[in-house]
């Protein structure tokens, strides 16, 4: 989890310009921060999950519609809707109705006594509390909807639009895992597609994900471990 460079780049819509489970392996260790109210709300990937139009789990294998349109437009434009009384965020990516979902992040930079990180992370605690009680740091962003919390996206403010500079970033930081970990998306119905290995986790900060596969007796297996440098095998549905 070291050897991360503050010196951040910011990422361009060519990325999103390819398959998304590429795509989806290649946001891991990526931070998305939003400008909101004076202040930078920032948090690293560290799950996330791609989706296909010929996938029965998705969205756009429903049909267009206008909350969908997002899904059909050029890669990198940004899908929200609600899912479990919260926000979720996709980037639309390569392939009309084919998409990635932000699932969850730690927040950036992740050990810090800086007085302007501290200040972010008091922030991200005020908007995301549980049951009145201050939500723990590490945890802020464990979910979709808690991400999406914590940095101030609303589905309102940023469905079908792009990323700008200066308001909402999405910036490499040098940092790339380790190894990880490719395994089934959470909460598809049986007979959806729930088999496709199509979620993927950082490895070095499973702990912090939405479940951890290497502990949760309950959760999907680990289909397999990948280095940065390994080419992501996705059969599709």
């Amino acid at each position: 989890m070291d050897g991360t460079d503050q010196r951040m780049t910011p990422i361009d819509q060519d990325f999103f310009d390819r398959d998304a489970c590429e795509v989806a392996r290649d946001l891991l260790g990526k931070v998305l921060r939003h400008h909101l109210n004076g202040q930078w709300l920032a948090a690293q990937l560290i799950e996330t999950e791609a989706y296909y139009l010929t996938d029965k789990g998705s969205h756009a294998s429903l049909g267009w519609t206008p909350k969908r349109n997002a899904l059909f437009r050029a890669p990198g434009t940004i899908y929200m809707y609600y899912a479990h009384g919260g926000d979720s965020f996709n980037f639309s990516c390569q392939g009309e109705g084919n998409a990635v979902l932000l699932k969850s992040a730690v927040i950036f930079p992740f050990f810090s006594d800086d007085p302007t990180s501290q200040a972010m992370v008091q922030t991200m605690q005020h908007r995301n509390r549980i049951a009145g009680r201050i939500r723990d740091s590490q945890r802020l962003c464990s979910g979709q909807t808690l991400l999406c919390r914590s940095l101030g996206l609303q589905v309102p403010d940023w469905d079908q639009q792009q990323l700008i500079a200066d308001r909402l970033e999405l910036m490499d930081n040098g940092y790339r895992p380790e190894q990880v970990l490719q395994t089934h998306r959470l909460g598809i119905p049986v007979g959806r597609d729930e088999q496709l290995p199509y979620r993927f986790i950082d490895a070095g900060f499973a702990n912090y994900c939405t479940r951890n596969p290497l502990r949760v007796r309950k959760s999907p297996p680990v289909v397999c471990i990948l280095s940065t440098s390994d080419s992501v095998a996705c059969p599709h549905a």
